[in-house]
């Protein structure tokens, strides 16, 4: 019997709990192939001894993981991922050309992070994270593929989200692993068999035009399931890409209204996406007590309300990098 961090699906395709700050809030997804693994996106180091735990019930060697594939860089999907070559001495790491040079020298990354959390909490939510021999990553460029023992995984580039973001289409499936561009949908949101999902506009490189094409990329593919990092498969895809678009629209006004507002803008900005989603939910038919709709949603809405406050502040024309 498999753990029960683990959801089964078809394909050979499994959804392992990251367990990252709680149940069901971020997914690490395995692909088997004829006795070969894949791994797309990683969780944090403190994620990995669940995935060699399924490895084992699976019986899989850590030999026999050939990918780890990184959606992105953003550490709740890459954290992991120096762990995984320490542990699977075949593995390649495959990431976005514009992540591949922080996977091989992550100090930007770490610096970046402990800004935000301090060095202790830093650690506790991410452990170690260490720099990637380059001869063991693969830069994924668009529309480049990966062989996984005879099953092609297509990587095409999906900003939006971030700039260093590919989506992975799995042909055998018929299917994307999509990280952060398809949205974000929590299982405590579905009702009746209908997920509920919502864009993440998180720092600091959210681009809604950027966003809005890539939502339209995926769909041009006509994928069956989307497998989503916050968490994992979702079906209507062509009812919740109407719906994406729809939310990343009403994000932006909220931002736009806000820009000079003279008060605290990130109160103002976090208050109008909360009572968006509430809308939204209420529509959806969630039932859901407030209270527990507010913590499901809470840090969500304030990365958000971050990357929309980076991106009024920061045009988009102005990166240079990732």
């Amino acid at each position: 019997m498999l753990l029960p961090f683990v959801t089964e699906f078809d394909h050979g395709i499994s959804a392992i709990d990251a367990q990252y700050h709680r149940p069901k809030r971020a997914a690490i997804h395995l692909i088997i192939e004829k006795g070969v693994a894949a791994l797309i996106d990683t969780g944090t180091s403190f994620s990995i001894s669940g995935v060699i735990e399924v490895l084992q019930q699976k019986n899989i060697a850590v030999e026999d993981v050939a990918y780890v594939i990184l959606t992105h860089i953003h550490l709740d999907h890459a954290g992991g991922a120096s762990e995984c070559m320490r542990l699977f001495p075949n593995a390649k790491l495959v990431v976005h050309p514009r992540g591949a040079s922080h996977m091989a020298n992550p100090a930007r990354l770490i610096a970046g992070a402990m800004s935000v959390y301090g060095e202790k909490e830093f650690k506790r939510v991410y452990g170690e994270i260490h720099p990637i021999d380059a001869h063991r990553i693969i830069e994924a460029t668009d529309e480049s593929r990966i062989d996984l023992n005879g099953r092609s995984l297509l990587c095409i580039d999906t900003p939006g989200h971030a700039r260093h973001h590919n989506c992975i289409f799995d042909e055998a499936s018929q299917s994307f692993f999509t990280g952060d561009t398809f949205g974000v949908s929590y299982r405590e949101f579905d009702v009746n068999g209908v997920e509920f999902v919502f864009p993440t506009t998180s720092p600091v490189q959210f681009d809604p035009d950027a966003a809005h094409t890539s939502l339209n990329r995926i769909m041009s593919y006509q994928p069956r399931y989307a497998y989503l990092t916050h968490y994992s498969r979702i079906d209507h895809l062509t009812y919740h890409v109407n719906i994406l678009h729809e939310l990343l629209d009403a994000h932006v006004n909220i931002a736009q209204q806000a820009q000079h507002t003279p008060a605290d803008r990130q109160s103002i900005i976090a208050a109008a996406l909360r009572a968006l989603l509430m809308q939204h939910l209420s529509k959806h038919g969630c039932r859901l007590p407030e209270e527990q709709i507010d913590r499901l949603l809470q840090s969500d809405i304030k990365l958000n309300t971050l990357g929309l406050i980076h991106w009024l502040d920061h045009p988009i024309e102005r990166f240079k990098s990732i």
